[in-house]
């Protein structure tokens, strides 16, 4: 490989320092105020974008450097990922403007920064923008860039040469760190960038649901089980690339440690079991390679270890993966974006590890979850938690979760404000959002979440109104009841999330300070009655038999939530509003269901 990954590990060290340093100021600062009035962080969150980032006033147009626009053609692919349909691409034969973009990006940063600016027209381009310190990129009204779908282009510039696997990038898939495509708009290690439109007709075009150029009928969204072809390898079925034990990357492991990761069967060499497995058996970054012959999905935009970073005022479309994911970021701005990709894991916003992010005015059509926090996975908790982060003004139509934390949460979550959030639930009818708030960890997971705030949010056409039930390891039945912890409440806790889904189970969570106020939730008239929601809240604790790591660590109890000043509607379930589990102090005061005006304590 060209580089060693750990070339940057100093430098994260050193920027992980700084950014403790800060928050242990940012903390001192508030704490006095804080702890009567929380929301004053959130104000502190607020103002510390109140500055505009600066850029040199040069600029770039990309036609100076060889970009020429590209005309359109029809093809047959999928339009969202539960239907097949016509989407319009590039052209056969269409100029490829990806090596003047990255010119004019490398002019603007020799420099010393200025804007790199991407005229109205079709701008097709066969590979990554790459952003550099001090560079502005902006789309124009009418500007849409195609990213080319083909992988091959996007395993070509990376720093780590990794042979057959191509030139990939350090990266994050679902958590755990890897060499792996590029993501479409990528950068590592810089400081005040920017990625900018003029409007919602300023657009970037993930193509994911594009057949790929090598003809062989397969795209993107081909990788997951839920697009793939039949009989095809992909993220989730055993990869005959992968080692066959993982004694050949990890042979300082004995036979029982190997064993306890890698579990029974061969499932564990699917892409999408051998990443978290090599990072529970310690295998370094450098290590754990995909890209070509593999089936981890890049995210569309991703900026890793950036200080000073603004996205604002763009579209995105039919992204691979995640479509926002800043990765141990500082300072992250993200402002009137809108987000319309109804793909397998098109999260709209995936912060994680990130210390001060501020997100306003955006728009939610996606295919997962629409903001999902994160901080990390098995034992790659090595940036820390997700702290101080500011959501407002936002507006959710369709996804999994509306505000999400987790599941991938290893490193913990803490201080966060949700305000002013209309959870539309726009298509309510066809493709609802599943829940308003929801948290998910597991046994695996484990993290903490502490200190979320939300207050004045509206629910129009409540959320989902049948339940998705929750499916346990067997034998941990709870009583016989099986909660709605997939979907269907507004609030949903879930400290057992996919238990199957990992072999080590090690890890209890922690919960507690989650605070909800000032919520309204409607009625939507169905074939059956008009409902807001299935049940008005789910929350499950940690379940002790989900446990199997070493005796003796505790499993703790859920505690300290409030529910206060709030209007939920008519659940489906009116008779049996809520299910709790192994959670203590849940406060409800103020709290209408059905009409009636409830104030209680619940402790289960």
């Amino acid at each position: 490989m060209s580089k060693n990954v750990r070339h940057s590990a100093r430098r994260r060290r050193l920027l992980q320092g700084a950014a403790a340093a800060g928050a242990l100021g940012f903390a001192s600062a508030a704490s006095a105020v804080a702890a009567s009035d929380p929301w004053s962080r959130a104000q502190d969150i607020r103002r510390r974008f109140a500055v505009p980032l600066r850029f040199p006033q040069r600029d770039y147009l990309v036609s100076d450097f060889g970009a020429r626009p590209c005309e359109l053609a029809k093809v047959h692919g999928y339009p969202t990922i539960h239907a097949k349909g016509e989407l319009e691409t590039q052209a056969p034969g269409s100029h490829d403007s990806h090596a003047a973009v990255k010119a004019a990006i490398a002019a603007a940063h020799k420099a010393g920064g200025g804007r790199v600016v991407i005229p109205a027209g079709n701008w097709y381009l066969r590979g990554p923008i790459t952003l550099l310190s001090n560079v502005h990129v902006h789309l124009q009204a009418g500007a849409h860039i195609l990213f080319s779908a083909n992988p091959a282009d996007f395993a070509r510039d990376g720093d780590y040469d990794c042979g057959g696997n191509g030139k990939l990038v350090l990266t994050r898939w679902q958590g755990n760190d890897c060499l792996n495509f590029s993501p479409m708009v990528y950068a590592r290690g810089q400081q005040n960038i920017a990625l900018t439109g003029e409007d919602w007709s300023s657009i970037l075009n993930g193509q994911a649901g594009v057949p790929f150029e090598d003809g062989g009928g397969n795209c993107w969204w081909g990788m997951n089980p839920k697009g793939a072809l039949p009989g095809a390898v992909h993220q989730s079925v055993p990869n005959p690339a992968n080692p066959a034990s993982l004694a050949e990357v990890a042979p300082q492991l004995d036979a029982a440690a190997r064993a306890r990761i890698q579990g029974a069967g061969e499932g564990w060499r699917a892409d999408a079991s051998l990443l978290p497995a090599l990072s529970e058996a310690g295998v370094a970054p450098e290590k754990r390679v995909f890209g070509l012959g593999h089936f981890l999905r890049p995210s569309m935009i991703q900026f890793v270890d950036c200080t000073n970073v603004l996205m604002q005022g763009y579209m995105v479309v039919n992204t691979p993966m995640w479509i926002h994911h800043p990765l141990n970021s500082r300072n992250v701005h993200i402002k009137r974006v809108r987000m319309d990709s109804i793909g397998p894991n098109s999260d709209g916003i995936d912060p994680e590890a990130c210390d001060t992010v501020l997100v306003e005015g955006c728009e939610f059509n996606t295919g997962d979850d629409c903001i999902a926090i994160k901080s990390g996975k098995n034992r790659d908790t090595q940036y820390g938690p997700t702290r101080n982060m500011l959501i407002q003004d936002c507006v959710m139509n369709s996804g999994h979760g509306g505000i999400t934390l987790g599941s991938e949460m290893s490193a913990g979550i803490e201080h966060i404000y949700a305000q002013d959030i209309e959870f539309r639930n726009a298509h309510w009818a066809s493709d609802p959002l599943w829940t308003a708030i929801r948290l998910k960890t597991n046994m695996n997971r484990g993290g903490y979440l502490r200190h979320l705030h939300v207050r004045n949010i509206t629910l129009p056409n409540g959320v989902q109104t049948t339940p998705r039930p929750y499916k346990p390891l067997p034998g941990n039945s709870l009583g016989g009841k099986l909660p709605s912890t997939g979907g269907g409440a507004v609030l949903t806790i879930d400290c057992d999330y996919a238990p199957a889904d990992d072999i080590v189970r090690s890890r209890p969570p922690r919960v507690s300070d989650v605070h909800l106020s000032g919520i309204r939730a409607s009625n939507v008239q169905g074939p059956d009655g008009a409902f807001s929601c299935n049940q008005v809240m789910v929350v499950l604790g940690p379940v002790p038999g989900s446990y199997n790591g070493p005796p003796g660590t505790p499993v703790l109890p859920l505690r300290d939530i409030s529910i206060t000043d709030a209007d939920f509607g008519t659940p489906r379930n009116a008779a049996d509003p809520w299910f709790v589990f192994n959670a203590r102090r849940i406060r409800l005061a103020n709290v209408r269901i059905a009409g009636k005006t409830i104030n209680t304590e619940l402790n289960a």
